[in-house]
C-alpha cells in the first residue's frame, strides 16, 4: 500500500560485542570437545523471549458476547479505507481459537506473551456498565497462559477505541474514560497479571488518525487540534498509570509501548552520537520526551506557538508519572549527522536504492535496535526496557509441501537480535524481547496484504502453519542465543 505507514511516521514530522558478562551461561567443554561457534551470542539467564499481538488484529468476534463497535470497525467498513476493504471482523478468530494460539506459544518455548485488551469488550460504550462476558474472556486467556507457564504482558489500548465515545481523542473526556477503564480491568486482572502497558504507539492513533487520515477515524485536522489530540493521548497514559497503581498489588510493573523515532548516527563518532541524542529528544517531543520528562520541551512549545496544546492543572504531573519500564517498538532506522544548524543535526534522506523488506517503508538497518535502546536509556535513565515489537513483513508463500521458507524474515530477525545483544553486552537494562508477530493478522490499512507472523494463517480455514522463522525463533529461545 502506498503512502505513509504507522512505523514510517518519523519520516513525516559495529559489530556485536562478544565479551562475557554477568548472568551469561556458557557451555562447559570437556577436553577434546569442539568450542562453541564464535558467532554464538548468548543472552543473560532469565532474559524474556516472547511474541506480541493486538486485539483488533487477531481476535475477530467483532459482535460476539456484547462487544461494542470500535473506531476501527467503522473505519474498515468505510469503502476505500483499507486494502480491498479488508476488516477485522474475523481476523485470526483468536477470540474462539485462543487455546490453539497458546499452544503455538508453548511450542515456541516463549516465556511471555504481549497481548492487548479490547476496551469495547469491557465497556461496549466506552464507559458506564461493564460487560461481564468481556471480562470473562480475558480471564480465560490469562488463565490459559499461566497454565502453560507463559507470563502475560497486557497492553490496555492498541488503537481500537470504543466508537460510542463522543469526539474520540479530540475529547478530554476520553482520557478520563480510559483511566476508568484501566482501573476496572487492572483491578480484576492484577492478581495474575503483573506487567501492564497503558498505550501502544501514540503517533499512530493520533497523527495517523487525526492529522494524516490514514488510520481510524480518518480525519485531517489542523495543527492546533492535532496537538490537543496528542495531549489527550499522553494524558490518558498518565491518568492510567495512576489508576493502575491504585488498583493493583504492590510490585505491579507499569509502562507503555512506544514507537519513538529511532535515530542512528551516520558514523559512530562523538559528534554524530551527540547529534543523534538531540534528534531523539527533539523529534519525539510530543510523546516520549514529554512523558519521560513530565513537561513539554521549551523548543517544542516555541516551535508550535499558538498551536501548542492547552494544558490544565495537574496534567503534567499525571503525564510524568514514574514508569517501571519503557517498551519500544523498533523496526527501521533514520540516520542523523551533526551539522552547524541551530538544531545541531540533520536527518539524512535515504536514497532510492536503500534496501527494504516486503513493506516498502520497512528499510533494513539492524543497528536501529541497538540505538533505539541506547538513546532512550542514555537520555532518560530508564530502569528497564523491553523490545515490545520487532519483526517484518515478507512475501510469504505456502508451498505444496506445507512450508513457508521465509529466509528474509530470518535474516532480518537474526541481524536485529545480534545488534540487540550488543546493547545487552554493554550493560543496557534490556529485560526482554517480543517478536511481532505470533500470527499473520489484520495489518490495519494494509488489511491482509502484508504478513508479519511467524505462523502462516490461511484466513479462509484459519489453519496455522509454522514458518521457517518459527523454527528459527524456537531454536533461539532454546539456546538463549542468536543462531
Amino acid at each position: 500500500m502506498k503512502g505513509i505507514t504507522r512505523r514510517l511516521f518519523g519520516k513525516t514530522v559495529a559489530a556485536s560485542a562478544a565479551t562475557a558478562f554477568a548472568g551469561v551461561s556458557l557451555p562447559r567443554l570437556a577436553f577434546g570437545q569442539p568450542a562453541p561457534r564464535a558467532s554464538s551470542l548468548y543472552y543473560p539467564k532469565g532474559f524474556l523471549w516472547g511474541c506480541a499481538t493486538a486485539a483488533y488484529q487477531v481476535e475477530g468476534g467483532a459482535k460476539d458476547d456484547g462487544r461494542g463497535p470500535t473506531n476501527w470497525d467503522v473505519f474498515s467498513h468505510t469503502p476505500g479505507k483499507t486494502f480491498q476493504g479488508d476488516t477485522g471482523d474475523v481476523a485470526d478468530n483468536s477470540y474462539h481459537l485462543y487455546k490453539e494460539d497458546v499452544k503455538l506459544l508453548k511450542n515456541l518455548g516463549v516465556g511471555g506473551y504481549r497481548m492487548s485488551i479490547s476496551w469495547a469488550r469491557i465497556f461496549p460504550k466506552g464507559r458506564g456498565e461493564a460487560n461481564p462476558k468481556g471480562v470473562d474472556y480475558y480471564n480465560r486467556v490469562v488463565d490459559e497462559l499461566l497454565a502453560n507457564n507463559i507470563t502475560p504482558y497486557v497492553t490496555l489500548f492498541h488503537w481500537d477505541l470504543p466508537q460510542a465515545l463522543p469526539g474520540g481523542w479530540q475529547s478530554r473526556d476520553t482520557s478520563k474514560a480510559f483511566a476508568d477503564y484501566a482501573a476496572y480491568v487492572t483491578k480484576r486482572l492484577g492478581d495474575r497479571v503483573h506487567h501492564f502497558m497503558t498505550t501502544n504507539e501514540f503517533a499512530c492513533f493520533t497523527d495517523l488518525g487525526y492529522k494524516i487520515g490514514q488510520f481510524a477515524p480518518g480525519l485531517k485536522l489542523p495543527a492546533g487540534p492535532v496537538n490537543q489530540v496528542r495531549h489527550h493521548a499522553i494524558l490518558a497514559h498518565g491518568l492510567a498509570v495512576q489508576a493502575i497503581r491504585a488498583n493493583t498489588p504492590s510490585g505491579t510493573q507499569v509502562g507503555l509501548a512506544e514507537n519513538a523515532i529511532v535515530y542512528v548516527p551516520v558514523i559512530e563518532t562523538q559528534a554524530h552520537i551527540e547529534a543523534t541524542q538531540r534528534a531523539t529528544r527533539e523529534d519525539n517531543a510530543p510523546f516520549l520526551t514529554t512523558v519521560m520528562e513530565g513537561k513539554y520541551p521549551d523548543s517544542y512549545l516555541k516551535r508550535e506557538g499558538a498551536n501548542a496544546p492547552k494544558v490544565e492543572p495537574g496534567d503534567m504531573e499525571a503525564i510524568g508519572s514514574k514508569l517501571d519500564f519503557v517498551g519500544v517498538n523498533i523496526y527501521t532506522p533514520q540516520y542523523v549527522r551533526a551539522d552547524d544548524s541551530p538544531a545541531g543535526y540533520k536527518v539524512e534522506r535515504q536514497p532510492g536504492s536503500y534496501p527494504h523488506m516486503a513493506s516498502p517503508w520497512l528499510t533494513i538497518g539492524p543497528e536501529c535496535i541497538y540505538w533505539g535502546v541506547r538513546n532512550v536509556v542514555d537520555l532518560w535513565k530508564v530502569p528497564a526496557i523491553y523490545i515490545t515489537e520487532n519483526g517484518t513483513s515478507s512475501d510469504d508463500v505456502l508451498t505444496s509441501a506445507g512450508r513457508v521458507d521465509d529466509t528474509d524474515r530470518v535474516m532480518y530477525l537474526r541481524n536485529h537480535l545480534s545488534q540487540l545483544h550488543r546493547a545487552v553486552a554493554e550493560g543496557y537494562p534490556v529485560k526482554g524481547y517480543f517478536l511481532w508477530s505470533l500470527l499473520d493478522n489484520f495489518e490495519w490499512a494494509d488489511g491482509y496484504s502484508k504478513r508479519f507472523g511467524i505462523h502462516y494463517v490461511d484466513f479462509k480455514t484459519q489453519k496455522r502453519t509454522p514458518k521457517l522463522s518459527a523454527e528459527w525463533y524456537r531454536e533461539v529461545i532454546a539456546r538463549n542465543a542468536v543462531v
